[in-house]
C-alpha cells in the first residue's frame, strides 16, 4: 500500500479537520470566508499558469520557513 505524503507540519487528522470544515460550511459561510480573504491587505489574489503552482508553493514554503527561524 502507497504510504501517503503530506507537507511538513501536515498529517492525517490536520487533513480530516481541514476537510471537515469545508464540508460542513454553508454556501453563504463559504462566501463570506472567500470575501473576507479578498479584503485581507496583507494578501494578493493573482492568476497563475497550473504549471507554476509547484514552483510557487515551494516558493512559498522556503518564504515561511524562513519567517520562523
Amino acid at each position: 500500500m502507497k504510504q501517503s505524503k503530506f507537507p511538513p507540519g501536515w498529517d492525517e487528522e490536520r487533513v480530516r479537520r481541514v476537510l471537515a470544515h469545508y464540508e460542513q460550511q454553508t454556501e453563504e459561510e463559504a462566501v463570506a470566508e472567500d470575501e473576507a480573504a479578498f479584503e485581507d491587505s496583507t494578501q494578493t489574489v493573482i492568476e497563475v499558469p497550473r504549471e507554476l503552482l509547484p514552483a510557487i508553493r515551494e516558493l512559498i514554503g522556503k518564504y515561511q520557513e524562513s519567517r520562523r527561524a
